[in-house]
């Protein structure tokens, strides 16, 4: 297993498609994957953090975390950068020592403060030149997994990082 002791994850492109459907009486609904939801049980099992970082204010990020047992969670953030640094202090953990993942420009300030910024292949182009990691998975269909998976096998195939 590599340094990392914590994985951050925005919801909407990572854990869903960034898709969503809205129902005749306004209810919002999201697909996940379960390939993802097992990857976050896996590093749980392992001993990893895992958090959740939304700009939403959603229910379905509550319902997510209750199903995962994640008892840190932030939503409605409007700086990750500061909601991750926060997180940190929390855990006592080092910038170095969490993974986030994120796929568009929302993201890009919380992706600089970690030691390992991961983005799903079909992110915004912004948030794939700043990801150390693409996964080869799209957001909400198993690139959660795959982070993890390459998290805990210590095969974390790092990019050097671009400016811009």
């Amino acid at each position: 297993m590599s340094s990392i002791k914590a994985i951050a994850l925005d919801f909407d492109g990572v854990l869903t498609d960034g898709g969503f459907w809205w129902g005749p009486d306004g209810a919002e609904w999201k697909r996940l994957s379960f390939a993802d939801v097992m990857g976050v049980s896996l590093a749980r099992k392992a001993g990893l953090l895992v958090t959740v970082i939304s700009g939403e204010d959603s229910p379905l990020v509550d319902r997510f975390a209750e199903k995962m047992n994640l008892a840190d969670v932030t939503k409605g953030s409007k700086d990750k950068a500061a909601a991750l640094a926060a997180f940190a202090r929390r855990h006592d953990l080092s910038p170095e020592e969490i993974c986030f993942m994120g796929d568009d420009v929302n993201d890009l300030a919380a992706m600089e403060f970690s030691g390992l910024a991961a983005a799903p292949a079909d992110a915004r182009p912004a948030a794939l030149r700043k990801a150390d990691l693409v996964t080869t998975a799209p957001g909400g269909t198993g690139a959660v997994r795959e982070l993890v998976d390459l998290i805990l096998a210590g095969e974390i195939p790092i990019r050097r990082r671009q400016t811009a």
